[in-house]
């Protein structure tokens, strides 16, 4: 019996031993993937959109208020009171669009950084069970240490795995 266990407390370090850990840095990978520049270019064109829309706004109402200021005091009460609701109204329609501009990029930015985090996700495990590896861990998430000796790098599989 006594045997039993010494070989038992021999034999279960090495077991340890035996466990494969990997790790890899995201950040690095998702910038190589052609989605994440195809998502960079789609975002870039999608704001330069928005942006030109806000100006045409914002001139709009700059020449507006221009001609306002030329006319308001040749103008009646009930007519500088409308046009003073027009320009209200229009400058609450550049920052309602400007709001939305934003909201809109950034639903749009993460539904894209999202299918590329889980193309990602989806190629590590597929190594991960493949290479029998316990743990594959993001160097990115800001893990204090990990030991280069007794975990393998998996980038370069990585890479394979998303065609990079």
């Amino acid at each position: 019996m006594k045997k039993i266990l010494l070989l038992a407390f021999l034999v279960l370090p090495l077991s340890v031993f035996a466990q494969k850990f990997g790790h890899f840095n995201s950040a690095d990978i998702i910038q190589l993937m052609p989605e994440y520049k195809t998502a960079q270019t789609e975002l870039q064109k999608l704001q330069s959109q928005y942006e030109a829309d806000l100006k045409t706004m914002h001139e709009e109402l700059n020449r507006k208020a221009k001609a306002y200021e030329e006319a308001r005091d040749s103008l009646p009460e009930n007519i500088r009171n409308r046009r003073e609701q027009e320009l209200n109204d229009l400058n609450n329609r550049l920052q309602t669009t400007f709001n939305d501009n934003q909201q809109t990029l950034q639903k749009a930015s993460n539904d894209k950084m999202q299918a590329i985090a889980d193309k990602v996700k989806a190629a590590v495990k597929a190594i991960g069970e493949a290479g029998g590896y316990v743990y594959i861990m993001d160097v990115t998430s800001g893990i204090p240490f990990i030991s280069s000796t007794l975990s393998k790098d998996i980038t370069a599989e990585l890479k394979t795995k998303l065609g990079i």
